[in-house]
């Protein structure tokens, strides 16, 4: 009975957090961004230089967007004759550097563990992005026009961010407050079910077990952690709480980083829409890019944090 009431107690307080967390972190980007014009943006993003790259990282860093909005301003910057190594690091850092990602690790593990996630994850957006630069892959975009599609509510918002903005701050208040609850609506289920997974792992799975199949000592966890993320596609509001829950039981945080790096950094619908715009070299080295992020990330994590 006093597991099932602490397992209980945990899923309402976690949630809570969570639910709270995702509103005001996205509300607060959203507002950001109706002060940001696009124009300046693509101006920005225009230049030469390794600068480009970490300007496309920094912004990426800034859209909480799913693949259906991320994909769409990657096509609108290369249209606009953004540099494609600059349009590849925003590509690469969007999804990883996530505001939510972020919150969730400031919040339910601590800042230290979000700062030192931001540095490595927007250093390899950064120097990937170069790479694939330098590699040609420009020569390997297919069509930029692809069909209109969206696999999220947060894709409606997009136009509200970066298009049509209200004039007076409390109309724009209310649009982000609006826009952070639009956005939670059709992941709720998907958060509730990590929490709820999460909780039950915090109070029933035995923790010899974790530790055993990926404690730190166990050094292939790490990619193979990675590799089942990618395909997996576990979101990260699902990935951070049950991620969170075995780092209790013994689970090295390295191991939960590459588990949500190889699952928000390369989602099915962004792979399939990937697909429709770029050939399929790209469309792997995109993926290699991911799992080597992930590796690497949970390797550094493990090392220094």
């Amino acid at each position: 009975m006093n597991t099932l009431i602490q397992t209980l107690k945990y899923f309402v307080t976690i949630t809570a957090e969570l639910v709270v967390l995702f509103i005001l972190i996205r509300s607060i980007i959203d507002l950001i961004l109706q002060y940001i014009p696009e124009e300046k943006i693509q101006n920005r993003l225009s230049g030469k230089g390794i600068i480009v790259n970490i300007i496309g990282a920094g912004f990426g860093a800034l859209t909480p967007f799913c693949a259906c909005s991320t994909i769409p301003m990657t096509i609108g910057f290369l249209n606009a004759k953004v540099p494609f190594g600059s349009a590849m690091s925003f590509l690469i850092s969007s999804p990883l550097l996530n505001p939510i990602i972020i919150g969730m690790l400031a919040a339910l593990v601590n800042p230290k563990a979000a700062l030192i996630y931001f540095i490595i994850a927007f250093a390899c957006s950064v120097i990937f992005g170069v790479l694939l630069e330098k590699a040609g892959g420009v020569k390997y975009i297919r069509n930029l026009k692809p069909k209109a599609t969206c696999c999220c509510e947060s894709g409606n918002s997009v136009g509200i961010a970066l298009g049509q903005k209200p004039k007076r701050f409390r109309d724009r208040l209310i649009s982000a407050l609006k826009s952070g609850w639009n956005s939670l609506r059709p992941i709720l289920i998907y958060l509730l079910i990590g929490v709820a997974l999460g909780a039950a792992i915090y109070g029933y799975m035995p923790q010899d077990f974790v530790v055993k199949i990926a404690g730190p000592d166990n050094p292939f966890s790490i990619p193979v952690a990675a590799i089942i993320g990618i395909p997996l596609y576990i979101r990260a509001e699902t990935a951070i709480p049950i991620g969170i829950a075995l780092m209790a039981k013994g689970m090295s945080i390295g191991t939960v980083i590459a588990l949500v790096i190889g699952g928000a950094g390369m989602a099915i619908p962004e792979m399939s829409m990937l697909a429709g715009i770029f050939k399929p070299k790209l469309v792997a080295a995109i993926v290699v890019t991911v799992f080597l992020t992930a590796v690497i990330s949970g390797y550094a994590f493990n090392m220094f944090y």
